[in-house]
C-alpha cells in the first residue's frame, strides 16, 4: 500500500516512520507538516492509506479529510480521545491514541481491507503475529501458538506449548492486540485462545495442554454467548 503521514510533531513522525519500516508492507510516499501541502499532494497523487493527526496548523485533520475529492483509508493519530465518535462517523479505519505501541499500530494497519490493494499477503500476515520485547531482544510470536495469557502484576505472561514469555504490556492492553474472534478474557487474570479449548466444565476451562483455567463469574455469560452457544 502507498501511504503518507500528515503530522506536525517531529517525534510522532519519527515513531510512525519507524513503525512503517518495521512493518514493511507499506510504501511511504511522503510526510507533511503542513496539511494544505498534504491536501495539494493528495489531489494529484492518490494514496491507499493516510496516517492523519487531528490537531494541525491552518486546518484540522478532520477538515482535511472532508476536503478530499476521494476517500483513502485513514488511520487517525491523536492525543485527544474526544474526537473518536466524530472520526468513526467519517468511516476511518482506526483511531490511534498517542502514545501507542507497535503492536497496536500493527493491529490498526491490519484492519485495512486487503482485497482493495495488492495481493501481497504481508498485511494479512501481520494480523496473525506480533513482536514482544524480551530482555534486549524482540521475539516474534504467532497468535495461533498462544494458549493463554496470565496477568502477573503490571506484566503479563504469554504461554505457548513449550515456552512462555513475560511481556511488559499489561493484560488489558493485549485485548486490543489479539484477534477478538479467537481470544477472550475469561477471568480478571486470564485471556484464553478459544481454539485451544478442549472442554468447559462449570467454572473450569480445560486447554489442549491439560492446563485448567478458571472461568470468572463476571465473564461466564459473555464467554457462553460467544463460544458455547
Amino acid at each position: 500500500m502507498n501511504c503518507i503521514i500528515v503530522e506536525d510533531q517531529p517525534p510522532a513522525q519519527r515513531i510512525l516512520k519507524k513503525y512503517l519500516e518495521e512493518l514493511g508492507s507499506c510504501t511511504l510516499a511522503g510526510t507533511f507538516n503542513d496539511p494544505l501541502k498534504a491536501l495539494a499532494f493528495l489531489q494529484q497523487e492518490p494514496v491507499d492509506l493516510l496516517f492523519l493527526d487531528i490537531h494541525l496548523p491552518k486546518i484540522s485533520g478532520i477538515e482535511l479529510l472532508k476536503s478530499l475529492p476521494y476517500k483513502p483509508k485513514v488511520i487517525l493519530t491523536t492525543a485527544f480521545p474526544e474526537y473518536a465518535l466524530e472520526s468513526y462517523e467519517l468511516d476511518v479505519v482506526d483511531y490511534l491514541l498517542k502514545p501507542f505501541s507497535f503492536q497496536r499500530f500493527v493491529k490498526a494497519v491490519g484492519k485495512v481491507p486487503l482485497q482493495e490493494y495488492s495481493q501481497d499477503s504481508s498485511v494479512y500476515d501481520v494480523k496473525k503475529e506480533c513482536f514482544i520485547k524480551v530482555g534486549y531482544d524482540h521475539v516474534r510470536i504467532a497468535f495461533e501458538d498462544i494458549l493463554y495469557l496470565m496477568a502477573d502484576g503490571d506484566y503479563c505472561e504469554i504461554i505457548l506449548w513449550e515456552k512462555k514469555y513475560l511481556s511488559a504490556e499489561p493484560l488489558k492492553n493485549w485485548l486490543e492486540i489479539l484477534d477478538e474472534n479467537f481470544f477472550i478474557r475469561v477471568h480478571k487474570s486470564f485471556i484464553v485462545n478459544s481454539s485451544k479449548i478442549n472442554k468447559v466444565s462449570g467454572t473450569q476451562i480445560y486447554l489442549e495442554n491439560g492446563k485448567r483455567i478458571p472461568l470468572g463469574r463476571a465473564y461466564k455469560e459473555g464467554f457462553a454467548q460467544r463460544f458455547l452457544n
